[in-house]
């Protein structure tokens, strides 16, 4: 028996993804137009594409050191799946192995999962701006059903049934769709130009930097980078400095919760984006739930944190290698006692990443980037409790407080995707060295540029480990095949 190549099967979610979003915006046409809704069997046409993959293992069972692409068990494995011309690169990374080393069978079909009306629309489309009502087309099409999109697959609550398939991926279609359109919503930014290296960070500084670095490298001629995807959808291609300069003040960021920029590259090794997550974690939370169903290789948080030891300076780093969360936004997901690890591959970049735009090596750069715990809090101001946390932070060997990074870490752990935390000390409220406007202006002036660098060196270095940056550390016990 055989079953479908890589390529064949990629082939043919494209064909079975198109026909069914086809059928649907012309019923929603047709609907718009007449008043009459789709009959039955019209609806049976607006469903997902589904993915199967089946492992039956007759001898010896393959072993790879690779994190992704494996089996935990025979069995058979399917998924539902959406927009498979983006994720076809995804798609074929991990189906090859599974048939290459494994024999594995993959067959393509029509799934019972209805795919929403929502998900099929763009602005401009007119079926949505006529006098119908969202009740209305509720009767008679699909609708985004929260009780079909959950996380039980990356949250580890899903349970086995003998006699039903194994989950391939870690997100469904319908729970793509449903974060590919909530990046669009808090972005602004095509969910098609989000890049798989992302940098967060809590200050509007750091994304003024790095639109300043990003027209240079357009300006490169012979730079790798091709396209600047602004907040509001502008895409800046290569041109004058002026040109682009107006295009980049002309952007709407300020209508979006977390604007972000994305870099593409003109060739396949993946550009750059950085979101301004502002301050807090429930929007820490909010950007990485969504950012997570593109599956991106890494993202890193580069931000300010007040630094907690009297010998650490203003403009002094801290890389993150454990977190103690008094954040309380995961805790129901990921129970505090769980340690959220770091990650050694990223660790080793961002500490070699700083050393080379420092200038700074051995003692000297130890005193400037200090390795250890960061508290991350819910509450801007928990220095009014600080007789009550004083204990709990001194037990926790912290070096530096924030309210995003342990988050950030914690969602990367839950939904496998590599993290890291490299934060800037920008005052020292233990130690009366609080920020002041005058004091702060001079610190963002010199600070901000640096630690931009640090952070696109590290990601430069982590392009060339992607074979061990995709860590085991992340995978848990029954885990899906894909990554």
């Amino acid at each position: 028996m055989s079953g479908l190549t890589p390529e064949q099967a990629v082939d043919r979610l494209e064909e079975l993804h198109t026909q069914a979003c086809a059928a649907l915006r012309a019923a929603l046409a047709h609907f718009t137009a007449t008043g009459e809704p789709p009959a039955p069997e019209d609806r049976a046409a607006f469903r997902y594409p589904e993915l199967r993959v089946d492992w039956q293992p007759s001898g010896a069972i393959p072993f790879t050191w690779r994190a992704w692409a494996k089996f935990q068990a025979p069995g058979r494995y399917c998924t539902t799946v959406t927009q498979p011309a983006f994720f076809r690169r995804y798609l074929l990374e991990q189906l090859r192995p599974l048939v290459d080393e494994f024999g594995a069978l993959i067959e393509v079909g029509v799934s019972t999962q209805e795919i929403p009306y929502p998900f099929v629309t763009d602005e401009g489309d007119e079926f949505i701006h006529r006098d119908l009502s969202v009740s209305e087309l509720a009767r008679f099409f699909p609708t985004p059903m929260l009780s079909n999109v959950g996380d039980e697959i990356a949250d580890g609550t899903w349970q086995h049934e003998e006699d039903k398939p194994r989950p391939l991926a870690l997100f469904d279609a319908v729970r793509v769709d449903y974060s590919l359109r909530r990046l669009l919503h808090y972005t602004g930014t095509d969910w098609r130009t989000i890049q798989p290296w992302i940098l967060f960070t809590n200050y509007q500084r750091y994304v003024d930097q790095f639109v300043a670095w990003a027209l240079a490298e357009l300006a490169r001629p012979d730079g790798p980078y091709a396209r600047l995807a602004l907040p509001g959808g502008t895409i800046v291609e290569r041109g004058t400095r002026a040109t682009m300069e107006a295009q980049v003040a002309a952007a709407p960021w300020h209508r979006f919760q977390m604007p972000a920029y994305n870099l593409m590259r003109a060739d396949n090794q993946g550009g750059v984006t950085i979101a301004n997550i502002g301050v807090g974690p429930p929007n820490a939370k909010t950007a990485t739930d969504h950012l997570a169903v593109l599956r991106p290789h890494c993202w890193l948080m580069i931000g300010h944190c007040g630094g907690l030891r009297q010998s650490q300076t203003i403009g002094d780093y801290v890389l993150a290698h454990g977190y103690l969360r008094r954040d309380r936004i995961l805790d129901d997901l990921v129970p505090t006692e769980m340690p959220v690890p770091a990650l050694a591959e990223v660790q080793v970049a961002l500490q070699e990443a700083a050393a080379k735009v420092t200038g700074q090596r051995g003692d000297a750069l130890k005193r400037r980037l200090r390795t250890g715990t960061v508290v991350s809090y819910d509450d801007r101001n928990w220095e009014l409790r600080f007789s009550q946390e004083r204990r709990r932070i001194s037990l926790g060997r912290c070096i530096a407080v924030d309210m995003e990074s342990a988050a950030l870490a914690t969602q990367g752990y839950r939904l496998r995707v590599p993290y890291g935390t490299l934060l800037c000390v920008s005052d020292k409220p233990l130690h009366g060295e609080i920020k002041l406007p005058g004091a702060a202006t001079r610190f963002y002036e010199r600070a901000v540029s640096e630690h931009l660098r640090i952070g696109l060196e590290a990601i430069d270095l982590l392009r060339g480990e992607l074979g061990s940056l995709h860590s085991r550390k992340l995978r848990g016990f029954d885990e899906p095949p894909f990554r």
